[in-house]
Order: structure tokens, then sequence, then C-alpha cells
């Protein structure tokens, strides 16, 4: 995985959100084995406290779990994934439609907008 990370917010919640982003996208599926801390650390280029932080959030949060012989797993609560997808989702429409707000747009010209940049888009996203 590419890792990016900014200096504008704490390192650990950044990790976490690409993890999160990497489970709902299915990159890294429901019940997946999860990489070793101190692997994940050397890609990222962190600390090892720093993943394992990261990672120990995920767990509270019920997206991850441990299983104390063989490691860490994606759960396998696909409507808890789904849930947080469309969470992430929601939060992302909200600050791109506050952003077109502030250029002056309304929402039927953000509508007209995006559909004239979706083009004939299949479900997937892809062009036709």
């Amino acid at each position: 995985m590419q890792w990016q990370l900014r200096g504008d917010r704490p390192i650990y919640q950044q990790l976490m959100e690409q993890i999160t982003e990497q489970i709902v996208s299915g990159q890294l599926g429901a019940g997946s084995k999860v990489s070793p801390v101190r692997e994940l650390a050397a890609e990222a280029g962190v600390n090892p406290n720093t993943m394992q932080r990261a990672l120990a959030d995920l767990e509270r949060e019920g997206l991850l779990y441990t299983n104390r012989t063989s490691g860490r797993f994606v759960t396998e609560d696909r409507e808890m994934i789904e849930k947080i997808r469309e969470q992430i989702a929601e939060d992302r429409i909200a600050e791109f439609m506050a952003g077109m707000s502030q250029l002056g747009f309304s929402a039927s010209e953000i509508i007209r907008l995006l559909q004239k940049q979706g083009g004939e888009a299949d479900d997937d996203g892809a062009k036709k």
C-alpha cells in the first residue's frame, strides 16, 4: 500500500483512516489477515508504537480483531463495513458540497456539473 501521511493531523489517525479505507474498498477483505505491526510500520515509515495504536483503536471500533495464536484480522461483519463505507461517502459528499457552495454553486448547478463530469459512466465509474 502507498501510505500518504501529512503533518496536519496525528499520524495514528491518518493510519486508521487509510486502513479503514482499505477495508471498506475491499483491498483488505472481510476476514482477511492484517500484516504484522512491525511490517506495516516499516512500510508506512512510522514508529511501530504509532502503528500499534492505530490498529488497537481500529480493534476497539470493531473493524479488526485479534486471534491470539494467528494474528490480527479484519472483521467479518459486512454490515458494519458497509455502514462505515456509507458514512465515509456521506462525509466526503458533505465536504464537497460545502466547498462548492463556498464557490457560489447551487445544489442544482452542482448536480448538473456532476452529471456532465460523469458522462455515461457505468456502475463501476468507468467511462463507456
